[in-house]
């Protein structure tokens, strides 16, 4: 103990990093060699990495299901480290994108011939707008806003809840709008500081909308009582229909 104790004595101190030193800020450690070395390592991986993509199918190009977007956080984590480590050697990066990659298209198998499982696994879909109405339970469920969904219907030139039959939110995370063939009044999907726009909309007479739910309740003053679908008291005037 006493003579480790003294060979680590004896050490040099390594000297503290001076910020002066452009030279260490630009190449760390390593020698200028290792540029070289770490932009062929990037060429081998950025390889491996596309081979492994197009042997996990043409949905890894697309919106990511939950296993699809594990894997590829598992083989990006597993294949960035080696960059940038000259003590790190490739084929451990190999073997985990093959292990990756045969472990996802093992999955998509299971889950193709098992709808139990493919619900577990990949999510299912969701109604989140229902004949111009809000479901709350949906969006809690899905942990998603309502100012979410309103900027996601805003992008399809939609400008009020009445318009929308159905939209769904697909297992993947995106969205299918299925649009009302005859639209009624709704509540107004723009944002209510721009009260500007919002004036342009036209008013259905004799009718206000939940500003939680978006339920149109037929009255001719605004209501006093809670909305009956969700039970929030806040309401405003319904957009009316919008061919």
């Amino acid at each position: 103990m006493s003579a480790a104790l003294v060979i680590f004595t004896l050490m040099p101190a390594s000297p503290p990093p001076e910020i002066t030193d452009y030279l260490r800020i630009l190449l760390g450690e390593q020698p200028a060699s290792f540029i070289a070395e770490a932009s062929l390592r990037l060429v081998l991986l950025y390889l491996l990495m596309l081979t492994a993509l197009r042997l996990m199918g043409k949905r890894m190009a697309g919106q990511l299901s939950r296993p699809e977007l594990a894997a590829l956080v598992s083989m990006a984590a597993a294949i960035g480290l080696p960059i940038l480590s000259p003590d790190r050697g490739l084929l451990a990066s190999v073997v985990i994108a093959a292990v990756v990659v045969l472990g996802q298209r093992l999955v998509t198998h299971w889950a193709a011939r098992r709808a139990r499982v493919e619900q577990l696994l990949m999510g299912n879909v969701r109604t989140v707008v229902a004949d111009g109405v809000l479901q709350l339970a949906t969006l809690e469920y899905a942990v998603l806003s309502q100012e979410q969904l309103f900027a996601q219907l805003r992008g399809e030139s939609l400008e009020h809840l009445g318009q929308v039959h159905r939209c769904y939110m697909e297992a993947n995370g995106t969205f299918s709008l299925v649009e009302a063939p005859q639209p009624q009044p709704g509540l107004s999907l723009l944002p209510s500081w721009d009260q500007d726009f919002r004036r342009l909309q036209p008013v259905a007479v004799g009718a206000f909308a939940c500003q939680t739910c978006g339920h149109v309740q037929k009255a001719p003053a605004k209501p006093a009582q809670p909305c009956p679908h969700c039970g929030a008291p806040g309401w405003e005037p319904a957009v009316d229909a919008i061919k």
